[in-house]
């Protein structure tokens, strides 16, 4: 089969398109569809689908078309990233794109890790088929999943980037942390100092003329038995932030790595990664100013995570 067309209907209604695509003879797997996208043998509705659209639900009457033979396609963008399935757009427009990152997965390429995959490299892919590159407006941990901002052109990144240094545009985060924060809700309001040679964030004190101040609001959302999940404000935007001033009050994040200190090392979740997500964003658009307010579902293994948490609480 080296040109094969299908219509939407029935079952296949609602599916993600890597999903669909896995399920076809042709390729019958996961990776094979990611990489068929980002080889640019897949075409939806006429337009060629890029690695970014993977997450997009099919609706009746879509029409999906894969070109295994795709003149040119056998040496085009031979890397694939195995990731590119679990980027999802959240949000775009003509001159602003918010997509949900998953955990692993790098938010820009880093000179000390260029192998590892970035989500600016996968919507490379959907800009170019728009002859346009995306710019970057904020970053989020490589660990740490959700929310992720990019504009279309230079000129938008600079509004945008100007609203959070205001510190305008309100950043949420969900967190499952250990032990029951108290009270249920407050302000964490600390001053820290990057350490470039431990690349980690640290206290500092309040006359430090390198300290950056750091404030975050927290409430509390769920309790369980000796953890809780909490969401996170911030009023400030600096690396690491919330992992460390949780940890400062005790409350080190599940999963965390890097922000563990002497009895923290013996906390008994096991978890993959820090239990930090970035959950709701609201920012004011940047050509007409109007509100606009995105969230990104928590992905599978918080939610996992949670359903364990209240499994043993009940």
């Amino acid at each position: 089969m080296t040109d094969s067309r299908w219509t939407i209907g029935g079952d296949a209604t609602g599916t993600r398109l890597d999903k669909f695509l896995a399920g076809l003879a042709c390729l019958g797997s996961r990776a094979r569809a990611t990489d068929a996208l980002a080889r640019g043998k897949v075409f939806l509705n006429g337009e060629e689908a890029t690695a970014s659209q993977a997450a997009v639900r099919l609706a009746d009457g879509d029409v999906v078309r894969v070109w295994m033979d795709r003149p040119g396609s056998a040496k085009r963008r031979p890397t694939t990233i195995r990731f590119a399935a679990d980027v999802s757009i959240i949000y775009e427009d003509n001159a602003v794109l918010v997509v949900n990152k998953p955990a692993g997965l790098l938010t820009v390429p880093l000179d000390r890790r260029s192998e590892a995959p970035s989500v600016y490299e996968l919507i490379g892919d959907h800009f170019r088929s728009h002859k346009r590159r995306p710019y970057i407006v904020h970053r989020i941990d490589r660990d740490t999943s959700g929310l992720v901002v990019f504009t279309k052109d230079a000129g938008t990144q600079q509004q945008l980037k100007a609203q959070f240094k205001r510190r305008e545009p309100e950043r949420v985060y969900l967190a499952v942390v250990y032990g029951h924060p108290n009270p249920s809700a407050g302000t964490w309001h600390d001053r820290l100092v990057w350490d470039a040679s431990a690349l980690i964030q640290k206290e500092t004190h309040p006359r430090d003329p390198r300290g950056k101040e750091a404030i975050s609001e927290y409430r509390v959302i769920e309790s369980f038995e000796t953890t809780s999940l909490i969401e996170v404000r911030l009023r400030t935007g600096k690396r690491n932030q919330i992992r460390l001033q949780a940890r400062l009050r005790g409350h080190t994040l599940v999963g965390e790595r890097r922000y563990v200190f002497g009895p923290d090392a013996l906390r008994p979740i096991a978890f993959p990664r820090q239990a930090l997500h970035a959950y709701r964003l609201t920012f004011r658009h940047p050509k007409d100013g109007r509100p606009i307010q995105v969230e990104a579902p928590l992905p599978e293994d918080l939610t996992a995570l949670l359903a364990k948490l209240r499994h043993q609480q009940g």
